[in-house]
């Protein structure tokens, strides 16, 4: 059952968007990043302003399905107060079709070179995937030091992390895949990452079901977790 869409009233105080112009403003909007994933573009809209209720600023729609497009297009264009990224970018050609959406950042899984190139090219801030230290100076070469460390869990962890302080302290990340809202306090206590990447806050049932009290109860918590 889907719910109606509904407006969120400016009485609320959500204003415009805010402005991002680097990586590091991309990690202060939150201190989780929502990761989602909608079936049908009209669950996008409502969802965001789910969000925005519960105090969330931010959210990565991504291309993981035929709907990801579409999602950017109406969330850049008809939500105010919500910066929206574009996720799961995976291919060169994606770039352009990000931009003429509407993201206003760009994330990657992993950074091979001509997606890298392209991503870089659009101007628009990039949390580019990596998941050894290799990858991550690789990425510092190329001149970003704030990048997305995926899947987090399966790629070390905190432990990962923690060590990869030690010579490359200029490093901030966002660490996506495996977080759950028990340990993504543990996470974000770490001094190298600026915030999270989870799904757990738009979960596919409550997508489907249209159930948005659910989903901004859910954006609530998560925005609590930066005191």
């Amino acid at each position: 059952m889907s719910a109606t869409t509904t407006n969120v009233p400016a009485s609320q105080g959500v204003s415009a968007k805010p402005v991002i112009t680097s990586e590091a403003d991309v990690l202060a909007l939150s201190p989780v990043i929502p990761v989602v994933v909608v079936d049908d573009v009209a669950q996008a809209v409502p969802l965001a302003q789910a969000l925005l209720r519960g105090g969330i600023r931010v959210i990565e729609l991504t291309l993981r399905s035929e709907a990801g497009l579409g999602a950017i297009e109406a969330v850049a264009s008809e939500v105010e107060g919500i910066v929206v990224g574009a996720g799961t970018v995976v291919r060169p050609e994606q770039v352009q079709q990000v931009v003429d959406a509407g993201a206003q950042f760009i994330v990657t899984p992993g950074s091979p070179p001509k997606l890298l190139e392209s991503a870089l090219a659009s101007g628009l801030p990039l949390l580019a995937g990596a998941g050894t230290l290799t990858e991550m100076l690789t990425l510092a070469e190329a001149g970003l030091e704030v990048q997305k460390f995926f899947p987090a869990v399966a790629s070390g962890g905190r432990d990962y992390l923690t060590s990869v302080a030690g010579p490359c302290p200029q490093l901030r990340f966002c660490p996506t895949g495996g977080i759950t809202p028990d340990t993504a306090v543990d996470w974000l206590g770490l001094p190298n990452v600026g915030c999270v990447g989870g799904s757990w806050i738009t979960p596919k049932d409550a997508v489907a079901q249209g159930d948005w009290a659910r989903i901004e109860s859910l954006a609530a918590a998560a925005a609590a977790l930066r005191g």
